[in-house]
C-alpha cells in the first residue's frame, strides 16, 4: 500500500500553493467534504509526513545578503550530538545535515554581510570545542528551491 493516495497528494499539492488555506477552501477545490481534509491533514502530520505550516521568509528582503554553505569537521565524531545542540543556538545557522565523506556535518549559515559572516564562522562556531575546522562555499544566491514533487 502507499503511503499516500491520490487525495493526500492533492491536499498537499493545494496547501503548497498557499500553507494558510482554509480547510474548506481545499475541500471546495477539491470537490471534497471539510471533514475528509480534516482528517486527511491530521493523519499527514500524526504520521510525520506533514511537519507543520511555516512561513517562508525570503532572507535576502531582511538585510541577510550572505549566505554559506560550511562543512564542519570534528575532533571526534562521537562529539556531534553535543555540538549539534551548540550549533541550534546559532540562530544564522537554519540548516544542518549528517553527511558522508571530508565532513561531519554541512550546515547552511546565513548573515547580513561579510564582516557578520566572518563573525559567525570565528567567533561562534569555532569557538565551540571538538570543531577541528570548517571549510565555506559562498551561496551567490537560490536559483530555486522546492519540495519533493509528488
Amino acid at each position: 500500500m502507499d503511503i499516500l493516495d491520490e487525495f493526500d497528494i492533492n491536499i498537499i499539492k493545494e496547501l503548497e500553493k498557499d500553507g494558510r488555506m482554509a480547510y474548506s477552501a481545499i475541500a471546495a477545490n477539491l470537490k471534497i467534504s471539510n471533514t475528509m481534509v480534516h482528517q486527511r491533514i491530521n493523519r499527514l502530520t500524526e504520521q510525520g509526513i506533514l511537519t507543520g505550516i511555516k512561513p517562508v521568509i525570503n532572507e535576502k528582503k531582511i538585510g541577510y545578503d550572505w549566505g554559506s554553505f560550511t562543512g564542519i569537521t570534528l575532533n571526534k565524531d562521537q562529539d556531534s550530538d553535543r555540538i549539534i545542540e551548540e550549533l541550534k543556538n546559532i540562530p544564522e545557522i537554519t540548516e544542518c545535515y549528517y553527511i558522508t565523506g571530508s565532513f561531519t556535518l554541512y550546515i547552511k549559515i546565513i548573515a547580513k554581510d561579510h564582516e557578520h559572516m566572518r563573525k559567525v564562522l570565528y567567533e561562534k562556531i569555532d569557538n565551540i570545542p571538538g570543531i577541528a575546522k570548517t571549510d565555506s562555499i559562498i551561496e551567490l544566491g537560490c536559483a530555486f528551491k522546492r519540495n519533493v514533487s509528488l
